[in-house]
């Protein structure tokens, strides 16, 4: 993947891009006015990630560009914000204070609501396998301006860590958060929404594994959470008891370690 800057790049987006260029092992490519399809041609098949202002855009050959955006969780988040119920955090137990592990964040829109939960004084921890939607999220959870003071608080508390979510687990010490949370959802493309689809061309697609509901299990000192597809099997497979009934396609599923 390349990193490079908008157009009419401001020397603040140069100093971001080429940050973000060393963190990640990437290359920063100076735009020098050039075209997208130019840059596609000058580096083909390479993903490119375009710093901009309010966050950052990722394009790859044959796929529709991909902004950062919060997407469902800003509306959720002014429900939350107006006194009612969030049934994630419902689920899940979430209490001002919490530690929480997202294992599969995508481009963190229930991290945000988990970040909201959880408050100023809680942690979330957004894991991400996929280089380039890791750092989409980065960018979009440092820069992106949604006009709301609480929610743009509540991005930045976010912590993105990239790197699959069974090998960062091991890693963690025994009961070290309250709630490990996973929702492959986006994966599935029954369910996919149009701001959801595109990351299908980014996302790792394959099944939980057994050994990482075992190693959240371990981390986990309240509850291991999964959002699922009713009548999927997943439920089953992996040891989960379902949350009440639900009238969606989706619905909750708990391990109390």
């Amino acid at each position: 993947m390349i990193i490079t800057t908008g157009e009419h790049h401001a020397p603040a987006a140069v100093k971001r891009a080429a940050a973000l260029a060393a963190k990640s092992g990437c290359r920063y490519v100076p735009r020098n006015r050039a075209s997208m399809a130019r840059l596609a041609e000058l580096h083909p098949g390479e993903d490119i990630l375009v710093i901009l202002e309010g966050g950052a855009r990722l394009h790859r050959p044959g796929e529709q560009p991909m902004n950062f955006h919060p997407s469902m969780s800003f509306v959720r988040a002014k429900r939350l914000f107006k006194g009612e119920q969030d049934t994630m955090l419902e689920a899940a137990g979430v209490k001002p204070g919490d530690t929480i592990i997202d294992c599969t964040a995508g481009l963190g829109s229930d991290s945000i609501v988990f970040s909201l939960g959880a408050g100023p004084k809680g942690r979330v921890i957004a894991m991400e396998d996929s280089l380039p939607l890791w750092a989409l999220l980065s960018e979009g959870l440092t820069y992106y301006e949604s006009g709301l003071q609480p929610f743009d608080e509540a991005l930045r508390r976010i912590e993105p860590r990239l790197g699959h979510h069974l090998g960062q687990l091991e890693l963690m010490p025994d009961q070290s958060a309250d709630i490990v949370y996973f929702d492959p959802m986006f994966r599935d493309p029954v369910l996919e929404s149009a701001s959801i689809s595109p990351l299908r061309a980014f996302a790792n697609d394959s099944r939980l594994e057994e050994a990482a509901i075992a190693e959240a299990c371990r981390v986990a000192r309240r509850a291991v959470i999964l959002k699922e597809k009713i009548g999927s099997g997943e439920f089953e497979r992996l040891g989960f008891r379902v949350l009440g009934r639900s009238r969606s396609k989706i619905t909750y599923g708990v391990i109390t370690p």
